[in-house]
């Protein structure tokens, strides 16, 4: 007799670094406890998945967002939606998954769809302070449902459950780092816009740490991820300024970034919003105006409310508003370590193991 398969997980994440990153600690401890794990996402996700361990298969699924692209795309997206979940009911048909845990994103949409009609324990991980559009649809359809950010903005009905948003094991490797507080020498910082960079930092932050004392820009190093067509004019900016910069579209290497950092500038992304807590770092906060349901900036309340970030809405945004907060806080020492504690102190450490918990849960502890 042939011995059986280990049970299969399979995680379903849109095509984002705040869905995949969460995903993606989920799957390392799996594999580790000996499960099959797949990854169903789409062709954007997929770019995010190579931090998976490699026996991680990816289901590529057809997905679709009316958030993007013009009137025909628009019109294309149910079927590309159908086509996907079609696709996914026959997978998972074919090789059922003991539990389904979806983390958000229109390329969820499939498994989640799976996970109802085939009847197979599923759960939701969201990861922001308002819940996203596809886990709002599936909110009530799932067994278990996970925050990452607590409170989270629910549907009414729905139980959650604080979980954390788990981060990957390169985070964890520097959890409670100590910090190394400003002062007359050099100092690291770094500045993410998400996974892609964003636009409106790199048109701000080289003008604002430019207009610095000269006492505080010649220690400047600075680590700046801007998009692709930004990346040159940014360059620029710092050379013109004088400030040592490493600009780039991606880091590979950003929990050594933030380790090292003395300050942090970036958006508010849950994901970025974890790693910054679970290292802890003093950070500087930008929420996206345009996110849904103004989730960035709910993300951020624990941060600030704890006294370990700054808080700056996109309408109050300005070089000038922007240099005396980074004055503020590397023209502090003591304040800027105060902040560090207070950000370690938001961290959730063990947030993986909570929902490792949850799939337990939901398949009996299947192996």
């Amino acid at each position: 007799m042939s011995e059986s398969k280990p049970p299969l997980l399979l995680i379903a994440a849109g095509g984002t670094g705040g869905h995949m990153f969460p995903a993606q600690a989920l799957a390392e401890v799996m594999t580790r406890r000996g499960w099959r794990v797949k990854l169903s996402t789409d062709a954007r996700g997929a770019r995010y998945a190579g931090g998976f361990p490699h026996v991680v298969q990816i289901d590529m699924v057809s997905s679709a967002t009316f958030a993007r692209g013009r009137f025909w795309s628009k019109l294309m997206v149910p079927l590309r939606i159908a086509g996907g979940v079609l696709s996914a009911l026959t997978r998972n048909v074919l090789d059922r998954p003991a539990a389904i845990v979806g983390f958000g994103g229109y390329p969820t949409i499939p498994a989640l769809t799976a996970a109802t009609v085939l009847r197979i324990p599923s759960a939701i991980h969201e990861q922001n302070g308002v819940t996203g559009r596809v886990n709002t649809v599936f909110a009530k359809k799932v067994t278990r449902f996970a925050c990452g950010t607590w409170p989270t903005q629910l549907p009414d009905g729905v139980e959650p459950v604080h979980t954390g948003n788990p981060v990957r094991a390169a985070v964890m490797e520097r959890a409670g780092a100590p910090y190394i507080v400003p002062g007359d020498y050099p100092m690291s910082v770094l500045v993410m816009g998400g996974s892609q960079g964003a636009r409106i930092l790199s048109d701000m932050v080289p003008e604002a740490l430019a207009a610095l004392p000269d006492t505080l820009r010649r220690n400047l190093r600075v680590a700046h991820q801007a998009r692709e067509e930004d990346r040159e004019r940014v360059i620029f900016a710092y050379e013109k300024a004088g400030i040592s910069a490493d600009v780039e579209t991606f880091f590979r290497d950003v929990p050594r970034r933030l380790s090292e950092a003395q300050l942090v500038i970036s958006r508010s992304g849950a994901s970025s919003i974890a790693d910054i807590s679970v290292i802890g770092r003093p950070s500087i906060l930008i929420p996206y105006a345009a996110a849904a349901g103004d989730h960035q900036t709910a993300n951020a309340q624990g941060l600030s409310q704890a006294g370990a970030a700054i808080v700056i809405p996109e309408s109050r945004l300005s070089p000038d508003t922007l240099a005396a907060q980074v004055a503020l806080v590397l023209e502090n020492p003591d304040g800027a370590l105060q902040m560090a504690l207070a950000a370690g102190r938001c961290g959730i450490t063990d947030a993986t193991e909570r929902l490792v918990a949850i799939v337990d849960e939901l398949t009996g502890d299947a192996q």
